[in-house]
This record gives structure tokens, sequence and C-alpha cells, in this order.
């Protein structure tokens, strides 16, 4: 410890070091935002439907069970990535009904299986939708997240 240092050094070096660690935060904060929008985001791509989609998925809660690009709950599968899993870049028509007929046609009711609420009142554009913001969230570049397909 410096023994010469008086409280009005301590109080510049402190409010000094505050004040470059504000400036580093700041820029790191802007930078961040700057990549979200001009480079992570498909803009492209979102179309009403994708917004639809998100909009359903926030709708019936579906985050309350399922991840989605690692945020979330961890008790059902990570839905960044199905639209992958159910062969969307090869076979995106076959997809899209996997899909669909996956959340229409959900077991109910079985003994020692987690339970997924039935979507029976989901219109067919609404689940239309709901593949589309799967494919385009399937999009979005991960940096190879999740580290498997599985999720």
């Amino acid at each position: 410890m410096i023994e010469g240092l008086s409280r009005n050094a301590a109080r510049n070096i402190f409010l000094g070091g505050s004040i470059i660690f504000f400036i580093i935060f700041v820029g790191l904060t802007a930078h961040s935002h700057y990549y979200i929008v001009t480079e992570s985001t498909d803009h492209e791509g979102l179309t009403e439907s994708v917004k639809l989609g998100k909009h359903v998925w926030e709708k019936e809660s579906c985050i309350n069970c399922h991840s989605l690009l690692g945020e979330g709950a961890y008790f059902a599968p990570e839905l960044g990535n199905v639209w992958l899993r159910y062969g969307g870049a090869d076979n995106p028509e076959a997809a899209r009904q996997g899909i669909k007929s996956w959340i229409r046609l959900q077991p109910l009711g079985a003994p020692g299986r987690r339970q997924m609420p039935s979507y029976d009142h989901l219109s067919e554009e609404e689940l239309d939708a709901l593949v589309d913001f799967f494919r385009w969230t399937s999009e979005i570049d991960t940096q190879d997240w999740p580290p498997t397909i599985s999720g």
C-alpha cells in the first residue's frame, strides 16, 4: 500500500476508474446493439407470418416449458433448432407438416411422460405462423448453439 496516498488522490483514482469503466460499458452496450440490429437479425426473413408465430409463442407461454436459443425453461426440449431436427433444410414441406402434426397430436395423459397442453384451439394460420417462427429462429447465427442437434 502506498504510504502517502491522500484522501483526494484515493477519491480521484476511484472516480477516474469508475468513469473509465462506465465509458467501456457504454461502448460495449452500443456495440452489442449495433451487432443485433445490423448483423444478427434477418430483417428480410422477418415476415408478418414470423411475427404472428412469435405472438403465438408468447400468447401460449411456450417459454414456460421450452427453451428457445438457450433462453427459457428446461422442462421440455429446446426449440431453436426444431426446424432442423425435422429435416427442414432438406425437405421444408415435410418438416412443416411434421411439426404441425406433433403439435396437434400430442399424446395426452400418457403415464410417466411430461405433458404438453392440447393446442386444438390454434388455427391453421397460427400453426403455420408458429412453424415459420421456428424456421426463422433456426436461421439465426447462434455461434453453434445448441451444441447438439437434439438441443
